[in-house]
This record gives C-alpha cells, sequence and structure tokens, in this order.
C-alpha cells in the first residue's frame, strides 16, 4: 500500500472510530457505575454479598439471552441503525430507575439494569466487529485499545459523580430518601442516551460488509459450513467468559472488599477508580506498543501473567496492598479484551455477525461469576473469594499459548 493510500485510509477511519468512541464512552459510564451500585443498594435494602452482587448478574445476564437475537436485528438494521436502537432501550432500561426509586423496589432497579444490559449487547455486537474489521486486523487490538481509553475514562469519571453522588452519607439515610439521589442524574443520563440514538441514526457512520473481515494477508482460506467448526471462536467464546469475570469482579467487589477490609465509606468508594486508572494505563501502553514492538497475541499473554501474579499478590497481603493488587489486574488484564476479539474473529468471514453473538453470550462470566464471588465472600472470606481469578485466568494463558492458534478441531 502507498503512502498516500495509507493516508487516506486512515483518515476514513478517523471519523467512523471517534463516533464509535463516542459509544464506548457510553458503555463505561453505564457499565463502571454498577460497582458503585452494588454497595449503594447493599447499604440501601441491607443486602447480603450475594444479594447485592445481583446487580452485576441483571446486567450481563442479558448478553447471553439477547446476543443471538442482536445478531439477528444487526443483519435487519445493520450496525448503524443497530446501535441507535440500542441506545434508545438502553435509555428505556435507565428511566426505570425513577419508579424504582419512588416504589423503593430492588427488584425494579434489577429490571432496568436488565433492559440497559440489552441495550448494550446490541450495541457490542455491532461496535466490537466494527472496529475490528474498520482497518487492518494486525492493529484490531490498537483500535480496541483506544475504545478501552474512552470506555474507562467514562468510567473512572462515573465513580467521581456516582460514588460522590450516592455513597456519601448513604448509611445516615432511610431507604427512601437514599434512593431518591438516584432520581436526577437518571432523568438525566435518559435524555442524553436518547439525543445520542438520534444522532447516531442521522450520522454519516458508513457500513461495513462482514466480509471485510476476512485477512487479506492470508493465501489460504479456510472454508467451513458450520460457525461450530471454528475452534478459535469457540474457545474464545470462553476466553471471553473468564476474562469478564475477572474484570467485573476486580472493578465491581473491590468497594465492598474495602468496607469488609475496615475501609471506611468514603476511603473506599473510589476504590474501583483504582481499577480503572490501572485499565486506562493499559490501554495506552498497549496503543504505543501494539503492533509495532509487541503482537496482540503477546500482549494477552504477558497481561494474564501479570494478573496470576497480582493475585497471589492480594491473597497474600492484607490492608491497602491487598486491595492495591486487586486494583492493578485493571492494568493487567487490559490487553485482554482487544486481544481476544481478532484472534477469535480470525477468518469467520460470513459468520462475523453471528461469531460476533457468541462472543457477547461469553460476557455473561460477568454475571455468574460476581454471584460465585460473593457466595465465597459470605461463605469462605473475603479476601480468599478472590482466588476465583486463578483458573479463569489460568484458561485465558491457556488460550493465548494454545487455543487461539487452533482454526479447526
Amino acid at each position: 500500500m502507498t503512502p498516500t493510500a495509507t493516508q487516506n485510509s486512515t483518515k476514513n477511519y478517523l471519523g467512523p472510530l471517534l463516533i464509535v468512541g463516542m459509544l464506548f464512552f457510553i458503555f463505561g459510564f453505564v457499565t463502571w457505575v454498577n460497582g458503585v451500585l452494588i454497595a449503594f443498594f447493599k447499604q440501601a435494602f441491607q443486602l447480603s454479598t450475594v444479594g447485592s452482587n445481583l446487580v452485576a448478574f441483571a446486567f450481563f445476564i442479558s448478553y447471553t439471552l439477547m446476543a443471538i437475537p442482536s445478531s439477528w436485528l444487526l443483519r435487519k438494521t445493520g450496525f448503524k441503525n443497530g446501535m441507535s436502537v440500542g441506545l434508545l432501550i438502553m435509555a428505556v432500561g435507565t428511566m426505570i430507575f425513577i419508579p424504582a426509586a419512588n416504589a423503593v423496589s430492588y427488584p425494579l432497579f434489577l429490571v432496568g439494569l436488565f433492559l440497559i444490559g440489552i441495550g448494550l449487547t446490541v450495541l457490542q455486537t455491532a461496535s466490537n466487529p466494527y472496529v475490528t474489521i474498520l482497518g487492518p486486523r494486525e492493529s484490531a487490538a490498537q483500535r480496541i485499545s483506544f475504545m478501552g481509553v474512552a470506555n474507562k475514562m467514562a468510567g473512572i469519571i462515573s465513580q467521581f459523580i456516582f460514588g460522590g453522588l450516592l455513597l456519601t452519607g448513604a448509611n445516615t439515610l432511610s431507604a427512601a430518601e437514599t434512593l431518591d439521589k438516584v432520581v436526577t442524574p437518571y432523568m438525566i443520563l435518559t435524555g442524553i442516551l436518547v439525543v445520542l440514538a438520534l444522532l447516531i441514526r442521522f450520522s454519516t457512520l458508513p457500513e461495513v460488509s462482514e466480509e471485510q473481515d476476512d485477512d487479506a494477508t492470508v493465501t489460504t482460506k479456510v472454508t467451513t459450513n458450520s460457525i461450530w467448526e471454528h475452534a478459535n471462536l469457540v474457545l474464545g467464546v470462553l476466553a471471553i467468559f473468564c476474562y469478564v469475570g475477572v474484570e467485573v469482579i476486580s472493578g465491581d467487589t473491590i468497594i465492598n472488599y474495602g468496607v469488609a477490609l475496615g475501609f471506611s465509606n468514603d476511603e473506599a468508594k473510589y476504590f474501583t477508580a483504582y481499577t480503572l486508572y490501572g485499565m486506562l494505563a493499559g490501554y495506552i501502553l498497549c496503543i504505543i506498543l501494539i503492533p509495532r514492538f509487541l503482537s496482540q497475541q503477546k500482549a494477552l499473554m504477558l497481561g494474564t501473567v501479570l494478573g496470576i501474579i497480582l493475585t497471589v499478590g492480594a491473597l497474600l497481603t492484607d490492608g491497602f496492598a491487598s486491595v492495591l493488587c486487586i486494583a492493578l489486574l485493571g492494568f493487567a488484564i487490559a490487553p485482554i479484551w482487544g486481544a481476544l476479539w481478532p484472534l477469535s474473529l480470525n477468518r469467520l468471514g460470513r459468520f462475523t455477525k453471528l461469531g460476533s453473538a457468541l462472543l457477547i453470550m461469553g460476557i455473561s462470566g460477568g454475571a455468574l461469576m460476581p454471584l460465585l464471588h460473593g457466595y465465597l465472600t459470605d461463605t469462605v472470606s473475603p479476601k480468599m473469594a478472590y482466588a476465583l481469578i486463578l483458573p479463569l485466568l489460568g484458561y485465558i494463558l491457556y488460550y493465548a499459548t494454545v487455543g487461539s492458534k487452533k482454526t479447526n478441531w
């Protein structure tokens, strides 16, 4: 490719990537506030750890239930219109928070979170492969890292806004008075989502074909009649399941972990932000190193090994040192998401959208693993519950070294 062609190609990608980056900002803001909501609802409704972790369950289980329907929707609407629909569904979910607060109803809050998760499922099913396809495959992890920066910056902002708003003085108010705090911010969030849905709908965001997902550098194509013949995809779905489980545990449970260790609400309410700072630093490093100095597969391996070391460190230390090890998991696992997508979607061709939907189903790890972590917290100990992370990262290490290379069975 000539330098001029490369410059034109970069210019063509820049506008769409900025628009999708805005969507990833929304993903981060809405998703990472769950860590605050878990601690907030635990205090407001006097819940067990497992009960409060239903926030993550209701939010992430929608990915399993709706990923395949989302794929069908995208085939009908295309990527752009699908993103707009996803934003509108999210707006319905955020709107439900208002009657839920008025009714002091935890189940109704969970319904709202489930609907927000459905909207995000549509958005994620569209946007992740969109970023992967929109440019050279060898730099896909780099582009997803750019999206990750937007995602984690939004997550950090959400911690300061919602952490300060919801957790400050929460243990001195009645449940009704406490829940009133969510009404105004979620009304504003609903309006923002509706406006973004309209902007995306009438934007110039181009459609891309899933056939573009074929790697042009590969001279021998793999021809298959079933998506299940792609071993790298099937094993990648489980890798995504494990990764999201680790990500949600490290980010969404750290506030309650800090409180269990004796930190006050005012001290612990920003602990999730520490995890996000780590992820942000990791994403920036990925942008610099991938693919010029480090392949996405090598970055996946190194991040996983570091994550295992930090988890062991959290189990062997006490106090803030243990909390810091959990927070630094954000830095270690930053390369994983961006690397898993291109490795899992490699050579899928016409199966790309369905493959993306299956990978999105793997996000259910964020629903199930925190519940198991909560059970271990209540029955074993808050610290030893983090041992659950070790087998999850162990499988991702297998995928990085062996599973991702398997183009068939």
